[in-house]
């Protein structure tokens, strides 16, 4: 979860660099709009932020700005209040690797906003908070998110469909390289002379950069959903039409093949699905609780 957070704010600077805007910030007075709980947003930290805002394309401006920063002051005083510290070292890290994304420098990077009025302490400033918010998430608020297991299993079943209940032990067999259509004429003759697995490498031994490969037991749920169907429809022996992959063009032989009904695969899928949405309800539900306690007063 920690990466899918500090992934959105990653993607939205590299959405908006790309974009221009005037040069800089004008001088602004110090002038406190709202305190929270004791701490203080300036004209100053909320103009900065619209700054941010623009370059990523986010047209709410300063209402916007100033209730991001309301939760930012929020997240980082109950991050303090459970013992978390964001250092330098981390935001450092965080900048690098939104330049890294971007495929530029971290100099680069830090022209780049401040050609679009942006500091990069408005930059750090929300890193830090996300950081933060992250450790929060990840200590507080993750361990009290509960997925039924009678639930999933349930709901894996019904989404259980029959080429999905085998159980296989597979080879794969690879003619390396590029040049898809020649490779895939080489692919067809040896599935054309392909008697089954244990004669799979001999038969191998005649063709220019073929590699047999075992691939072991994988369960249909495994599998995409197009080779799945493909190898439902296969007895052992049998092996599946040529397919172009990266390192060239790939077949898989069976060489067992059972009944088997296994959740497992699904269960994972739909835990994640569902343990992700169940996470972003608790954590909007304990920002707003955190809202609800907190002192803010407008200016």
């Amino acid at each position: 979860m920690a990466k899918t957070v500090w992934g959105r704010a990653a993607s939205a600077m590299i959405v908006g660099v790309v974009l221009s805007l005037s040069a800089a910030l004008p001088a602004l007075a110090q002038n406190v709009r709202v305190t929270v709980d004791g701490t203080p947003i300036t004209d100053l930290q909320i103009a900065a932020r619209v700054k941010l805002f623009a370059l990523e394309g986010n047209s709410t401006g300063s209402r916007g700005a100033t209730e991001q920063l309301i939760d930012e002051a929020l997240q980082i005083a109950e991050a303090k209040r459970l013992g978390v510290t964001v250092s330098n070292a981390q935001i450092d890290e965080a900048l690098l690797q939104i330049a890294r994304n971007m495929n530029v420098s971290q100099d680069k990077l830090v022209a780049m906003l401040q050609q679009g009025g942006v500091s990069t302490e408005t930059l750090k400033d929300r890193l830090r908070a996300a950081i933060a918010w992250n450790a929060v998430t990840e200590r507080a608020i993750m361990p009290e998110v509960q997925i039924s297991d009678l639930e999933l299993d349930q709901q894996a079943a019904t989404q259980l469909q029959d080429f999905q209940t085998f159980d296989y032990i597979l080879k794969e067999i690879i003619f390396v390289g590029t040049g898809s259509s020649g490779r895939s004429g080489q692919a067809n003759n040896y599935r054309s002379k392909f008697a089954g697995c244990d004669t799979a490498v001999d038969l191998s031994l005649a063709y220019t950069d073929a590699a047999v490969v075992d691939v072991g037991r994988r369960h249909a749920t495994q599998l995409p959903e197009p080779i799945a169907k493909e190898l439902a429809g296969l007895n052992v022996g049998g092996i599946t039409k040529p397919r172009v992959v990266e390192s060239g063009v790939s077949m898989l032989a069976v060489c067992e093949k059972t009944q088997a009904q296994d959740l497992t695969f699904i269960k994972g899928d739909l835990r994640a699905e569902q343990g992700n949405q169940a996470l972003e309800g608790e954590v909007k539900n304990y920002l707003a609780n955190l809202r609800s306690r907190a002192k803010i007063i407008y200016n």
